[in-house]
């Protein structure tokens, strides 16, 4: 099995199969540094693209620095990531043809405020490379956030009546 790095539609460099790999091959692994959350946090806090991937609970994280690393996320994806004695395989959930791009969804479950916009131009895309857990939890967090913020104004105003 053989993989090229080149341009992508989907985010500036992607990584491409150049022949076809069978449904459960191992496509690529995540490897680089490890580095705890706090460690990575502190090196990129100022840089708007990292190549992190968090193992377990997220208290570690890989820095990519692989062919993995060009991987791009795709709400419809022909790949996933599985964890195995502490090493991250990219796996193919289904035949990959060559040429065809590689992908994984991310299911980003930290970061800043931003939006982590997706684009990858599936039917059913999310519109974000969050996963579904983590929009749900911002959803309840931002309606906690209104919550008070319309408690506080109540209050507020009873005082100055």
């Amino acid at each position: 099995m053989g993989l090229i790095i080149r341009s992508s539609a989907i985010h500036a460099a992607g990584c491409y199969a150049t022949t076809s790999i069978r449904k459960g091959a191992r496509v690529a692994e995540y490897t680089g540094p490890r580095l705890t959350k706090a460690q990575a946090d502190t090196a990129y806090d100022e840089q708007p693209i990292t190549y992190l991937f968090g193992l377990g609970d997220g208290s570690i994280v890989i820095d990519g620095h692989c062919m993995a690393m060009f991987i791009n996320h795709s709400c419809d994806p022909n790949c996933e990531t599985h964890e195995e004695k502490g090493r991250v395989w990219v796996k193919a959930i289904r035949k990959i043809e060559a040429g065809e791009e590689i992908t994984y969804d991310y299911c980003l479950y930290d970061g800043d405020e931003g939006e982590a916009v997706c684009n990858c131009g599936a039917k059913k895309c999310r519109g974000t490379m969050y996963s579904r857990e983590e929009i749900r939890r911002r959803k309840r967090s931002i309606k906690k956030t209104a919550l008070r913020k319309t408690k506080f104004s109540r209050t507020k105003r009873k005082k100055s009546v």
